[in-house]
C-alpha cells in the first residue's frame, strides 16, 4: 500500500516535473525562434535597403545617360543649323561677290559704250561736212556737164536708161530664144531616148478575144451525167454559175461560153470536181459551185500577195491586195487587167529611175492606176476617181492617188508621177495588138442586160448567155408569183427593146423554183 502510494506520488512528482521541464524547453524555443525571426527580418530588411539602394543608382545612371544623348542629339541639331547657316552666308557673300563683279563689268561696258558713242558722233559729224562738199563738188560739175552738153542731168540719164535697156532687152530676147530651141530640142531627145528605152524592156502577149473555155473529158459518156435526166444536172449548173454549156458532138470536150471570167473558172472547176467525184446530182452541184466559189476568193488574194511581192510593193492595204488579185479575172478592151497593170508598174519604174525619181512611189501608183474598174458594185463615177477614192481610203500617200485620179484628165495633175503614170499606161495599150475595143462593147452591153434585170425587184440573180441572145433571171419565190414571173419577163423584155441596143432578139427567162425541205432525225 505505501509502495503503491509512493509509487503514485513519484508518478504525480514526475509529470509535474516533466511538465515543468516542458513549459521551460517551450520557452526556450519560443524565445529561439523570435530571436531568429527578428535576425531574418534584420537580414530582408537590410537586403532590401540595398536592394533600393541600388536600383536608385541604376536609375540615375539611365537619367544621366539619357540627358547625355538628349544633350548629344541636340548638339547634331544646332551644328547642322550653324552649318546650313554657314553655307547661306558662304553663298549669300558669293552671290554679293559676282554682283559686285557684274557691275563692274557693266560700269565698264557703259562707260566704252559712251565713249564710242562720242567717238561715232565725231565721225558723223565729220562725214557729214565731207557728204556736203561732196555733194557741193558733184553739183558744180553736174551743172559744168550740162553747160557743154547742153542736156540736162535728168535728160542724159533717161537717154542712157533707154539705150541699156533696148540692149539688154535684145541681148536676152535672143538668149532665152536659143535657150528655149535647146531645151526643146534637148528635151524631146531625152523623152524619145527614155519612151523608147522604156518599150524595149517590156514585151507581152496579144491581147486574145477569148468568151469561151474548153472543159476536157475523159469519154462522151460523161456528158450524159452531166446533162441529167430530162436535162436537170445541166440546168441546175447553168442557174448556178451562170454560164452556158454547150455540150455538141466535139468529141471529149465540153464548152462553157460566159463573158464574165471568174464565172467561167468556178463552172470549170466546179464540173472538174463534179467529174472526178462522180456524184452529179442538182444538190451537189449547188454545193460544189458555192465552195469553188469560195475557193475562187481565196486564189484572188493569194494572186494579190504574189503580185505585189513580184513588183516589190510593200505595206498595201489588205483590201488593196485583194482588188489587185480581182483584176487577174477582168479585161480591159480585150487586155488583161492584171498583165496590163502589172506592166504599167514596171514601165513607171523604169522611167522614174530615168528621171531620178522614187522608183517604189511610181511602180505602186502603176500597179493601182486601174483599180477603178473592178469595183464591188457599179458606181457612177469614172473609173480613176473611184480608184483615187479607194487609194485615199486605204491611206495611199497624195502622190499616188492623184496619179490614179490623174491618169485620165479628170483632175489637176499635182506631181511628176501623174504624167509618167498617164503615159506608161498609154505605152502599154496603144502598142499594137494590145487591146481590141469589139471585146469591151460586147462585155459591156452583156452588162447592161444584167443590170436591166437586176432593177425589178424580187430579182436574185441574173445571166446573160447565148452571146447576149438569152437572158435568164432567176426570181425569189417568196417574192414573186407564177403570175407575176410571166409579167416580169414580159417588162423585162419591154424595158430592153426601149434601153437597149442589139442585134438580132434577146430572149427573157425568168425562172421561179419552190423547195420544201425536211431533215429526218
Amino acid at each position: 500500500m505505501d509502495s503503491t502510494l509512493v509509487i503514485i506520488i513519484s508518478g504525480i512528482v514526475g509529470i509535474a516535473v516533466g511538465f515543468a521541464v516542458a513549459k521551460i524547453m517551450e520557452r526556450s524555443n519560443v524565445s529561439n525562434l523570435i530571436k531568429n525571426a527578428k535576425k531574418e527580418a534584420a537580414s530582408i530588411l537590410k537586403d532590401a535597403k540595398a536592394e533600393a539602394e541600388t536600383n536608385k543608382q541604376h536609375k540615375i545612371l539611365q537619367a544621366k545617360e539619357k540627358f547625355i544623348e538628349l544633350k548629344a542629339e541636340h548638339e547634331q541639331v544646332i551644328l547642322a543649323r550653324d552649318k546650313k547657316i554657314a553655307e547661306a552666308e558662304k553663298r549669300t557673300r558669293d552671290k554679293e561677290s559676282q554682283v559686285s563683279n557684274e557691275l563692274a563689268k557693266t560700269k565698264k561696258a557703259t562707260d566704252d559704250l559712251e565713249s564710242k558713242i562720242s567717238d561715232y558722233s565725231n565721225r558723223i559729224e565729220t562725214l557729214e561736212k565731207r557728204q556736203a562738199e561732196v555733194d557741193r563738188l558733184h553739183k558744180s560739175q553736174v551743172e559744168q556737164l550740162e553747160v557743154i552738153s547742153g542736156l540736162s542731168a535728168e535728160e542724159a540719164k533717161n537717154q542712157l536708161v533707154e539705150s541699156l535697156r533696148a540692149e539688154a532687152k535684145s541681148g536676152a530676147m535672143s538668149y532665152i530664144q536659143e535657150t528655149l530651141e535647146e531645151a526643146k530640142l534637148t528635151a524631146q531627145q531625152e523623152a524619145k531616148k527614155i519612151i523608147i528605152n522604156t518599150i524595149q524592156r517590156v514585151g507581152t502577149e496579144e491581147a486574145v478575144e477569148n468568151c469561151v473555155s474548153v472543159f476536157n473529158i475523159e469519154s462522151d459518156d460523161v456528158k450524159g451525167r452531166i446533162i441529167g435526166r430530162e436535162g436537170r444536172n445541166i440546168r441546175a449548173l447553168e442557174a448556178a454559175t451562170g454560164v452556158e454549156i454547150i455540150v455538141d458532138d466535139t468529141p471529149e470536150a465540153i464548152i462553157l461560153s460566159c463573158f464574165d471570167p471568174v464565172r467561167r473558172e468556178i463552172a470549170r472547176l466546179a464540173l472538174h470536181k463534179l467529174v472526178t467525184d462522180g456524184r452529179i446530182h442538182p444538190a451537189r452541184i449547188e454545193e460544189v459551185v458555192a465552195k469553188t466559189a469560195k475557193q475562187i476568193d481565196d486564189e484572188i488574194i493569194e494572186v494579190g500577195k504574189r503580185t505585189v511581192i513580184d513588183l516589190g510593193i510593200h505595206g498595201l492595204h489588205p483590201e488593196l491586195i485583194k482588188v489587185v488579185g480581182r483584176m487577174k479575172y477582168r479585161s480591159s478592151y480585150g487586155q488583161n487587167l492584171l498583165q496590163h497593170s502589172r506592166e504599167v508598174s514596171k514601165l513607171c519604174g523604169i522611167m522614174a529611175a530615168e528621171l531620178g525619181l522614187n522608183v517604189k512611189l511610181a511602180k505602186r501608183a502603176g500597179l493601182l492606176h486601174d483599180i477603178g474598174k473592178v469595183p464591188d458594185t457599179e458606181s457612177d463615177l469614172p473609173h480613176a476617181l473611184l480608184g483615187m477614192q479607194w487609194a485615199e481610203k486605204y491611206g495611199e500617200k497624195e502622190e499616188v492617188c492623184n496619179a490614179i485620179g490623174a491618169h485620165h484628165d479628170e483632175i489637176e495633175m499635182k506631181s511628176l508621177l501623174s504624167p509618167i503614170v498617164q503615159v506608161c499606161d498609154a505605152i502599154s495599150g496603144a502598142r499594137p495588138g494590145a487591146r481590141r475595143q469589139v471585146l469591151d462593147s460586147y462585155i459591156q452591153r452583156l452588162k447592161d442586160l444584167e443590170d436591166i434585170a437586176y432593177g425589178f425587184q424580187g430579182v436574185k440573180s441574173a445571166y446573160a448567155i447565148q452571146a447576149g441572145r438569152e437572158l435568164r433571171v432567176i426570181v425569189e419565190s417568196e417574192k414573186v408569183s407564177d403570175d407575176n414571173a410571166a409579167n416580169l419577163s414580159f417588162d423585162i423584155s419591154q424595158k430592153i427593146q426601149t434601153e437597149m441596143t442589139y442585134p438580132g432578139q434577146v430572149k427573157i427567162t425568168v425562172i421561179r423554183e419552190t423547195r420544201a425541205v425536211n431533215i429526218a432525225k
